[in-house]
């Protein structure tokens, strides 16, 4: 089953330095029916102004993923982190037992990124902060680890305390890519840029594809296309 998600079809927020979009049920969104897909939580799609942001709050149970599209992002937290993540690079908060963080936009240009939290395998913890960059090239015409839960990406991906995966492609128009799913899953695709054909259903850039029940996901890019996409139990 792929179920299409239309990005105008999203619910959203518009508080002038911050337009979000949100896939689930979010904040001032609130939708009983759409408030996860699996251990998948939330997925938003921000654009923050410039010299703006999410100035320090709480979090707890919580792996926090961040997906940068354009500009870059500034975090700080608690646990005395500092660090900047730019386009196409990703960043990780494991939000353990507490932390405080900040996320500013101190860029002079807007900021587009998406975020991702997945609930935890297990809860508590010590809190824990990485990023890393992610070459566009180095994922071209194949799905690569972002962010992993399992033993086996550990060398390649940032940790997560999930049994998930954040994975990343980006496809010239007219390539295609094949992953391979357990139908038991919750997978769940977005295309950052670019359209898509997902099992034949296309989606255009930023709409959702809520997955289950399939053993694979064949995807044919239609423009050149940037995907991310979440594997969850």
């Amino acid at each position: 089953m792929i179920e299409k998600r239309p990005f105008a079809a999203l619910g959203g927020a518009d508080h002038g330095w911050l337009k979000a979009r949100h896939h689930f049920s979010f904040a001032n969104y609130y939708d009983p029916k759409n408030m996860g897909w699996g251990a998948l939580r939330v997925w938003n799609d921000d654009e923050i102004q410039p010299q703006s942001g999410f100035p320090p709050h709480p979090h707890s149970d919580m792996e926090i993923i961040t997906y940068v599209r354009e500009g870059a992002i500034t975090h700080q937290d608690s646990m005395g982190n500092k660090g900047r993540t730019g386009p196409g690079d990703v960043q990780v908060m494991s939000a353990g037992q507490g932390v405080r963080h900040a996320e500013y936009n101190l860029e002079n240009d807007q900021t587009t990124l998406f975020q991702i939290w997945i609930e935890p395998t297990t809860r508590g913890g010590d809190p824990y902060w990485g990023m890393k960059p992610f070459p566009k090239d180095d994922r071209s015409g194949k799905f690569v680890p972002l962010a992993s839960g399992y033993e086996q990406d550990k060398d390649s991906a940032l940790p997560i305390r999930a049994e998930a995966r954040v994975l990343g492609a980006t496809l010239k128009a007219g390539e295609a890519t094949e992953y391979s799913l357990d139908p038991s899953r919750h997978a769940y695709l977005v295309s950052a840029r670019g359209a898509v054909e997902v099992n034949g259903v296309r989606l255009d850039a930023r709409d959702g594809a809520a997955v289950t029940g399939e053993t694979a996901l064949s995807v044919k890019a239609l423009d050149d296309a940037e995907l991310v996409l979440v594997d969850a139990a």
